[in-house]
C-alpha cells in the first residue's frame, strides 16, 4: 500500500517534469553535435502528456486511444528512423525514448507513480551519460564481464529452486543463503563499479572510501604497498587506509539493516561512531593532495566472480553453524574468542551469521560484533605497519588508539 496518494493534477505535472527533463538532454545533446533529433524541448512534454491524455480517456472509459496513440509515436519514430538512414545515421536512441516518454505519461496517472518517475529519471539519466557509459565500457575487462555475467546466470538458473526451508538445529536456509550473498555481492559491485568507473580521476582519500565499499583489507594491504614503494606517498596511502575502514562499519550497518532490522537498534550509533572516529583520526596527515596520485586497486577483485561467491557462502554456513555450537557449549567467552580471530580475517561472514540466526540482540551478540571489528582494525593495522617503514609512528597511533576506542563502545 502506497504511503503517499497522488491527486490527478500533481501526475499531470509530473508527467510534463519528466518529459521535459527527457526534452532538455535531447535539447542539448541537439545544440552540442549540431545535428537534427528527434524532439527537443517541447517536443518530448508534449509527446509526455499525450501519453498522460490518452491514459486519462482509457480511465474514463475510450480504451482505444492508447493504443492508438502509442502505435501513432511508433509510427511517427519509425518514419524518421527512416529517413536518417537515408543520411547514414543509424542511432536509434532517439525514437525508443519517444516511446519510453509517451508510455512514461500514461503510467504517470495509471499506476504507481513511483514507477513513472523511476522510468523517467533513469531514461534521462542514461540519456545524459553516454560519454561516460562508453567511456566505463572500454575500461571494461572481458573477463570480468564474463564473471559478473556467470554469477548472473548461476543465480538466475539456482536460486528458484533452491528449497526455502530450514535444515537442521542451526536452521540453514539454502535459499536465503545465496540471497545474502547477492545482496553483499551487490553491495560490493557497486563500489567496484565506483572504483573502476572514477579511480584513475580521484586522490587517494576518495579512492580509499570507494575501495572501502569492497573490502578495506585490500585497501589497506594495496595503500601499504604504494606506502613501501613511494614514501613521499606514505601518509596519503595511510589516510586512505583509514578511510576504507572507516567505510568498513557504515557498510557492515547497511548490511545489519536489510538483514535484520532489530539489530540496528543497539548497532547503528556503535557503528557511526566508530565511523566517525576513523575519519578524524586521518586528521593531519598530509597537506592539500594531487589527484593524478591514486591508491593502486590490484588487490581489489570484481564481487561477482563466482568463486569468491562461493566460498562466502561456504563461510556463512560454517560460521553459523560454529557460532551456534559455541553459544551452546563455550558460552559467552568462547563466541568472543571466535569472534577475535574471525576478525583477522572477513568479518562479513561472521556478522551476517549473528544477524541472520538471532531472534533477540542480547549484548553478549553486539559485543561480539563490535570485538570482531577491534580484531580487524587491529590486524589492518598490522598490516600497514609492516609495509610501510616511514610511517609506523603514526600507524601504531592510530590504529592502536581507534582498537581501544572500541572497548568502552562495546561495554556501553
Amino acid at each position: 500500500m502506497n504511503t503517499f496518494e497522488f491527486s490527478n493534477e500533481i501526475r499531470f505535472v509530473i508527467a510534463l517534469a519528466l518529459g521535459f527533463l527527457v526534452g532538455l538532454e535531447r535539447e542539448s545533446t541537439k545544440i552540442e553535435k549540431k545535428k537534427f533529433v528527434l524532439g527537443g524541448v517541447r517536443t518530448f512534454p508534449i509527446i509526455s502528456l499525450l501519453g498522460f491524455s490518452c491514459a486519462w480517456l482509457y480511465k474514463v472509459g475510450v480504451v482505444y486511444f492508447l493504443p492508438v496513440g502509442l502505435l501513432s509515436i511508433a509510427i511517427l519514430s519509425g518514419l524518421f528512423y527512416y529517413t536518417k538512414t537515408k543520411e547514414g545515421r543509424f542511432g536509434f536512441t532517439s525514437e525508443v525514448t519517444a516511446l519510453l516518454t509517451f508510455t512514461v505519461g500514461a503510467l504517470t496517472l495509471l499506476a504507481d507513480v513511483w514507477i513513472a518517475l523511476s522510468l523517467g529519471i533513469i531514461n534521462a539519466l542514461l540519456l545524459s551519460e553516454k560519454a561516460q557509459l562508453e567511456s566505463y565500457v572500454e575500461r571494461l575487462n572481458k573477463v570480468e564481464y564474463l564473471a559478473t555475467l556467470r554469477f548472473l546466470i548461476v543465480t538466475i538458473i539456482i536460486f528458484p529452486v533452491l528449497p526455502n526451508q530450514d535444515y537442521t538445529q542451526f536452521r540453514l536456509n539454502p535459499q536465503n543463503i545465496w540471497k545474502i550473498v547477492v545482496m553483499v555481492s551487490s553491495i560490493g559491485f557497486v563500489g567496484y563499479f565506483l572504483i573502476k568507473k572514477f579511480g584513475s580521476k580521484v586522490g587517494m582519500r576518495l579512492s580509499g572510501i570507494m575501495g572501502g565499499i569492497v573490502s578495506s583489507t585490500a585497501v589497506t594491504i594495496s595503500a601499504g604497498r604504494t606506502a613501501k614503494q613511494y614514501p613521499d606517498k606514505a601518509l596519503f596511502s595511510l589516510q586512505s587506509s583509514i578511510l576504507a575502514s572507516s567505510v568498513m562499519y557504515l557498510r557492515i550497518l547497511i548490511i545489519i539493516w536489510v538483514i535484520n532490522f532489530s539489530f540496528i537498534q543497539e548497532l547503528w550509533w556503535r557503528l557511526i561512531a566508530l565511523s566517525v572516529i576513523g575519519m578524524m583520526l586521518t586528521t593531519g596527515l598530509g597537506n592539500k593532495e594531487n589527484k593524478e596520485e591514486h591508491s593502486d586497486f590490484s588487490g581489489i577483485h570484481n564481487p561477482f566472480e563466482l568463486k569468491p561467491a562461493l566460498i562466502f557462502a561456504v563461510l556463512f554456513v560454517l560460521l553459523s553453524v560454529l557460532t551456534n555450537f559455541l553459544r551452546t557449549y563455550a558460552g559467552n567467552f568462547g563466541l568472543l574468542v571466535l569472534s577475535f580471530i574471525i576478525g583477522m580475517t572477513d568479518i562479513d561472514p561472521y556478522v551476517i551469521s549473528i544477524v541472520n540466526n538471532s531472534t533477540e540482540l542480547s549484548p553478549i551478540l553486539y559485543q561480539s560484533i563490535i570485538f570482531a571489528m577491534m580484531s580487524n582494525t587491529l590486524m589492518k593495522g598490522t598490516y600497514f605497519y609492516s609495509l610501510s617503514a616511514t610511517t609506523r609512528k603514526e600507524t601504531l597511533l592510530r590504529f592502536l588508539s581507534w582498537a581501544v576506542l572500541h572497548i568502552p563502545i562495546m561495554l556501553v
